[in-house]
């Protein structure tokens, strides 16, 4: 099942690709986001588990956890991909493992081990490669939009293990993709309400699947993998995710990543691999493309 998820979850970046080339990224993101929650809720209550958030204090960590996990990540992400290629977008974004461990030593006073400052130095040497080539066609836009995306998850991720909302997980999860859909619809209405010119069968078909395997059957998956498998097991389970997602985009779409894509993509994974072997809020929920 943590298979499953690792491959829908890598499947998802290229799947996004080809539903951004006729759908704007706020079109796009809250038809995925408001889709996958009202999937998620649906499933909740065949289940039989509660969706009740009890105190305004819990709601209000859901909603800021849900503009920085969901909304935050979604967008930011799905602008990487207009301006950059699918695997450097999904390279620059698996760096969310790191900045959860620096944001972790920050805010919630978890000690800064050799392991983790290891992870911090091999990040951010990777990062200066990867980044290094793009400043020679001026501001690497695209790839400092996936670099934010992995921010702003890291960051939801970290105020929710502060927060310790008191709920089911999926529960937690669907109501972050409710903020997360009325964030990036609000987005949409101030774009001017541009859906999009929609011309291609691989737009809707990349639309379809991020909306029905990358959001909701893949959460559904994971929950069931947590509850298996070992917290640290499944977290280095995702560390596969970005490894799938740049070679089926290399199948799918072509991209072919330099010399300098593959050292820096390698250093940022060891990064990531010290990270989550060390760092419990590394270990929360994972987010898709």
């Amino acid at each position: 099942m943590l298979a499953l998820v690792t491959i829908i979850w890598g499947l998802n970046w290229p799947s996004a690709k080809f539903g951004l080339q006729d759908f704007s990224p706020w079109t796009f993101r809250t038809i995925c986001f408001g889709s996958g929650a009202a999937i998620l809720m649906a499933v909740a209550r065949y289940r039989g588990i509660s969706l009740h958030i009890n105190g305004s204090t819990a709601r209000w960590h859901l909603v800021v956890a849900g503009l920085l996990s969901i909304g935050g990540f979604g967008v930011l992400a799905a602008f990487a991909q207009l301006a950059t290629t699918t695997s450097r977008t999904a390279i620059c974004a698996y760096t969310m493992p790191i900045w959860a461990t620096l944001f972790a030593r920050v805010f919630l006073g978890e000690r800064l081990d050799g392991r983790r400052g290891t992870a911090l130095l091999i990040g951010a040497a990777g990062l200066l490669v990867l980044f290094w080539p793009l400043f020679e066609d001026g501001l690497p836009i695209g790839a400092i939009y996936a670099l934010g995306s992995a921010v702003s998850w890291a960051a939801g991720t970290v105020y929710l293990k502060w927060a310790r909302v008191p709920a089911h997980p999926i529960a937690v999860t669907s109501w972050q993709l409710v903020v997360g859909t009325i964030s990036v619809a609000l987005g949409f209405c101030l774009s001017g309400f541009a859906v999009g010119d929609v011309r291609h069968w691989s737009s809707l078909a990349g639309l379809t699947y991020s909306t029905l395997a990358g959001t909701a059957l893949a959460y559904l998956f994971w929950f069931q993998s947590v509850a298996r498998l070992p917290a640290s097991t499944a977290g280095l389970g995702t560390l596969l995710v970005p490894v799938i997602g740049v070679l089926a985009a290399m199948v799918l779409l072509g991209d072919r990543p330099t010399l300098t894509d593959a050292i820096g993509f390698i250093m940022i994974s060891i990064a990531a691999l010290c990270a989550l072997g060390a760092t419990p809020a590394a270990k929360s929920t994972p987010v898709s493309a």
